[in-house]
């Protein structure tokens, strides 16, 4: 097959019940070169990215392929024209090898001895782009970076000259990022065109070269990222500046407010996920869990907040144990929870504004009666929340789930901490969210800190952990590698411990 020279998307429109999510959009790319696609959450960067992979069909306007009009309309079809995409959340089969998980997506298969002619392909094909992945290891036992290349491989097996990367170093190690930016350019010296979709400014100014911005479903500007700064980027990206290194005051510590003691915590398999881990939280204190995903942060978030139970050791808030309490009553003992997955979670997605922002509240006399709601009192709360937590809705009456990720995620942390709890417990709180909407829930996580809650935040974002944290843990297969004060001169080192190569 021709090795595709451009690709063109023009004059491209599509609404969902009459909102548009992309108006009159005109995008191009080469060749040899490398795209960022930047925009706010709910800008409709993913929903013009599904319209080039075959997921939607446009209302209006056309693909074309060096010059030539294309109709895709399926992931099969975009496949067949060289178009490939890796998600940001992988679409592998956990109990597979990489390389069946690769034979399955590969168009030309043998049908005798598949296994044996893939993996000889596959072999020639990751010495090429320098690729190092067991392929005999099943998805699950594979690192997040091993399982990216699988995913990349699965594309460039089938014959993609156009790669689509949605937020693709969200779950990478320091390592790993560096080796994928490696990979990256190696494609691009192959004549491969890549589609980067990232909120972070420094993967942007760093890989590519040309960025296109979008804002409520148009494009507000294109660049020459050699032209542009990190603030003139995110200038354009939500029309004003951004603070990037937000000031995190000295405060005293205080007297502690979480102990967890010698904890152990199973996995879902049996196993244990969490291995004697022992720690502490202060009042006015925002203690840090760095670590890639999938080493016992969500088992041990879950242990505190009641959704899990332990399997040895003591969970305190205050003077009181509440090892293995029920969720219910762990939040009406001050714990809040930011939870990782904010719409399977976090939220009820077909409730209203109004209903989601008092879950969890909705029995206690400041919003029922004894029998009844109060509806008048839970839409002014909404109203406050939405108002004070600047979240945009052109109502509190819609459902939920027509809010973009960053306005949810706002919903959920304005309910959860507008009580003032003791313990605030935040997984990946900004986790897929706009500069825009990070610099603001940063800002409401200092100013709880400042007001003297605790918080426990989860986060692979080394940055966002060593911006607002004062002390970090850094947790490798369930065990921490060691504790680190935020000016700790070992934190130049975190990377190692979060790959399990070094314990301090």
């Amino acid at each position: 097959m021709k090795k595709i020279a451009q690709l063109e998307m023009v004059g491209i429109s599509k609404s969902f019940h009459g909102i548009p999510a992309n108006d009159d959009i005109h995008l191009s790319i080469n060749s040899g070169e490398i795209l960022g696609l930047l925009g706010e959450n709910g800008a409709g960067k993913t929903t013009l990215m599904n319209i080039l992979y075959g997921l939607y069909q446009p209302d209006a306007g056309e693909i074309r392929i060096d010059g030539k009009p294309i109709k895709i309309r399926s992931p099969q079809e975009s496949i067949n024209a060289g178009i490939g995409m890796v998600h940001q959340h992988f679409m592998l089969i956990q109990p597979y090898s990489a390389v069946e998980n690769i034979a399955l997506s590969y168009q030309h298969t043998p049908l005798i001895f598949p296994q044996k002619k893939i993996r000889e392909n596959v072999l020639a094909f990751s010495k090429k782009f320098n690729f190092d992945i067991d392929l005999n290891k099943q998805v699950w036992q594979l690192s997040a970076g091993e399982q990216q290349r699988v995913e990349i491989i699965k594309a460039l097996f089938n014959g993609a000259d156009l790669l689509i990367l949605d937020e693709p170093t969200s779950v990478l190690t320091p390592q790993e990022i560096e080796e994928l930016f490696v990979i990256l350019n190696r494609m691009k010296q192959e004549g491969h065109m890549i589609i980067l979709i990232s909120h972070k400014l420094d993967e942007i100014m760093e890989l590519c070269d040309r960025v296109t911005v979008l804002q409520k479903g148009r494009i507000v500007g294109n660049a020459e990222t050699e032209n542009m700064d990190k603030k003139a980027l995110a200038r354009m990206m939500i029309g004003r500046d951004v603070i990037f290194n937000i000031k995190r005051e000295e405060l005293p510590k205080s007297e502690k407010v979480l102990k967890i003691d010698k904890l152990v915590v199973n996995g879902d398999k049996g196993f244990p996920m969490v291995n004697d881990i022992t720690f502490d939280i202060h009042k006015n204190e925002i203690f840090g869990i760095a670590g890639v995903s999938g080493n016992g942060q969500r088992e041990l978030v879950e242990a505190i907040t009641g959704l899990r139970k332990t399997e040895s050791g003591r969970i305190q808030i205050g003077e009181t144990e509440i090892t293995n309490w029920s969720p219910h009553k762990i939040y009406n003992h001050g714990v809040s929870h930011v939870p990782e997955e904010r719409i399977k979670f976090g939220i009820a997605p077909g409730l209203y504004l109004y209903e989601n922002a008092i879950l969890k509240q909705h029995h206690s006399k400041k919003f029922s009666s004894r029998l009844f709601l109060t509806y008048n009192e839970i839409k002014a709360h909404t109203r406050k929340l939405v108002k004070n937590f600047k979240v945009q809705t052109p109502s509190i009456n819609m459902q939920t789930k027509n809010l973009s990720g960053g306005n949810i995620q706002k919903l959920i942390l304005g309910r959860e901490i507008d009580g003032k709890p003791p313990l605030l417990v935040a997984s990946h709180p900004t986790y897929g969210l706009d500069v825009g909407a990070t610099e603001y829930l940063r800002k409401q996580l200092l100013q709880r800190r400042k007001e003297g809650g605790a918080i426990l935040l989860v986060s692979e974002d080394l940055e966002e952990v060593s911006e607002l944290c004062d002390r970090i843990a850094v947790i490798f297969q369930g065990a921490f590698m060691g504790i680190l004060e935020a000016d700790d001169p070992n934190i130049k080192d975190i990377g190692m411990m979060m790959a399990g190569s070094l314990r301090i």
